[in-house]
């Protein structure tokens, strides 16, 4: 595994602050707790603190600025304000999700999330149409536990992963979506605190 140390990363940000993101809110307490005993079962593993509150990321925008673009990973207001009509537009209904199981990236531990409808793509291909998405790997919709401090094997997780109590490995949940969240967390703080900046209600015409 890959660790995350513990520092800031001045290369990335550049001194700009405001890291973005379109995201779904977890606040299913049920869930909530779920996820917090299984990030309780790994947190010998996981780097602390984690002030992160559980979302599924939908589509990375970039560093906010009110100003010009500089660097290509800057994105502005007015993309923004593109997405959200671009959005609005397609007026997309509630929908729902499956949380999954347990698994891992080379650097963070995480749990599925199971888009059977495809909603979720669709919403990132129209997202495309305004901007280019930061960092866009082949994306796979998750909620994640915590970042790895060491270099641990992959052997030793799998270990754990297979060590979870059977009402963990059988636990189901759905996940309700009845809005999209924009928001933004501060580049210099490690796995800080998650900023809601405007919900998008779905089905509805007007953002809160």
């Amino acid at each position: 595994m890959v660790p995350t140390p513990i520092r800031d990363y001045p290369e990335w940000h550049l001194g700009r602050q405001n890291y973005a993101l379109w995201y779904l809110e977890i606040n299913d307490q049920k869930l909530v707790h779920y996820l917090d005993q299984l990030r309780a079962h790994f947190s010998e593993f996981l780097v602390e603190p984690n002030h992160r509150q559980y979302h599924v990321t939908l589509f990375i925008c970039g560093f906010l600025t009110h100003e010009t673009k500089v660097h290509c990973d800057d994105f502005s207001f007015t993309e923004f304000e593109q997405h959200k009509k671009v959005l609005i537009q397609e007026n997309f209904a509630p929908f729902q999700l499956k949380i999954g199981s347990v698994d891992s990236f080379s650097s963070a531990l995480f749990v599925e999330v199971q888009d059977t409808e495809n909603i979720l793509s669709l919403i990132r291909q129209k997202l495309g149409t305004v901007s280019n998405e930061i960092a866009a790997l082949d994306y796979c919709p998750h909620i994640t536990l915590g970042l790895y401090k060491k270099d641990y094997s992959s052997n030793l997780i799998l270990q754990k992963i297979s060590q979870l109590p059977v009402q963990y490995t059988q636990a189901e949940f759905d996940l309700k979506v009845e809005h999209l969240s924009f928001g933004y967390y501060q580049a210099q703080i490690l796995q800080g605190q998650l900023y809601p900046y405007q919900h998008l209600f779905l089905g509805d015409s007007c953002c809160n």
